[in-house]
């Protein structure tokens, strides 16, 4: 007993109660995280959610209307929607974290180097000046045009089409912070730039960087959505749910609930993530915290 009164007490991170605060303030980040968690928890288990196979056919079901048999009806090919949307979870969840992961690692290393290596700066955010000028959408659907028609393709368009941002984000973090004493107290030390890179400046890109990723996702799965539904992202033959409202567009006055659902499934996912990342802006800004 005498041992376990004399144990010190065990210290809490700056940053984890900084997050705990926030999040007891804006209980809408919880609330995001935890839709979000949902929708991940139903791509990975689609198979064991009364779901059937997303591509069976069967010509005599066509267009039922939602009923105990088929929860959110049927489409024009006799497929099962409920179980075509679960699956559907699973591409625009694939897409929104890769492009989020990619673009943020890719937007990163770019950012590090062009915001502390003047010469380079010049040649590179002319480029990504370029990139910005054309809307994130049409670079994808050019891109897509060049390429054949896949997960890994519609990734690595939106990944392009969203690196530039992320550049420009990393650009002024690292512009600001070379200017602060310890950078150049490390320089006058002679500490080598590789050292400077990963001790000062990456870790105090983290925080912005990690919000940032969450608008990326955002934004990822509905250009996702906006490619298949024009024909130009996922093949028709896998279940997005870009593709499941593309195929019943010619059908909305008849059987609306075509649309309505996967329609409902990607705004509650893109709201989700958008208040998980409001919520992490608010715990990892230290200005924002002594405001609340």
């Amino acid at each position: 007993m005498a041992a376990l009164a004399l144990d010190p007490p065990r210290s809490v991170s700056p940053t984890w109660r900084r997050l705990k605060d926030a999040l007891r303030r804006h209980p809408t980040a919880i609330v995001g995280a935890a839709v979000l968690t949902m929708m991940i928890l139903i791509a990975i288990f689609a198979p064991w959610l009364g779901t059937i196979d997303p591509q069976a056919v069967s010509p005599i079901r066509r267009l039922k209307p939602p009923s105990a048999e088929f929860w959110f009806g049927s489409d024009m090919l006799g497929r099962d929607v409920y179980s075509r949307v679960l699956y559907g979870a699973r591409v625009s969840l694939t897409v929104g974290l890769a492009v989020a992961l990619f673009s943020t690692l890719v937007g990163l290393a770019i950012g590090l180097v062009t915001g502390y290596i003047r010469w380079l700066d010049a040649i590179v955010m002319r480029i990504m000046d370029g990139l910005m000028s054309i809307p994130s959408v049409l670079l994808a659907i050019a891109l897509m045009a060049l390429t054949t028609a896949s997960i890994q393709n519609v990734v690595l368009a939106i990944t392009l089409a969203e690196v530039p941002r992320v550049v420009r984000l990393v650009r002024s973090l690292v512009l600001s912070l070379r200017e602060q004493p310890y950078v150049e107290a490390a320089i006058a030390a002679g500490t080598t730039l590789p050292l400077i890179l990963a001790r000062h400046i990456l870790p105090n890109t983290v925080a912005p960087l990690l919000v940032q990723a969450t608008y990326v996702c955002a934004s990822a799965m509905i250009t996702e959505a906006i490619l298949s539904f024009i024909g130009a992202g996922t093949p028709p033959n896998i279940p997005s749910w870009g593709n499941i409202m593309a195929e019943a567009r010619s059908l909305f006055q008849i059987a609306g609930y075509l649309i309505l659902f996967p329609w409902i499934f990607l705004s509650l996912t893109v709201l989700a993530v958008n208040l998980l990342g409001d919520g992490m802006r608010d715990a990892l800004d230290p200005r924002l915290a002594r405001r609340l």
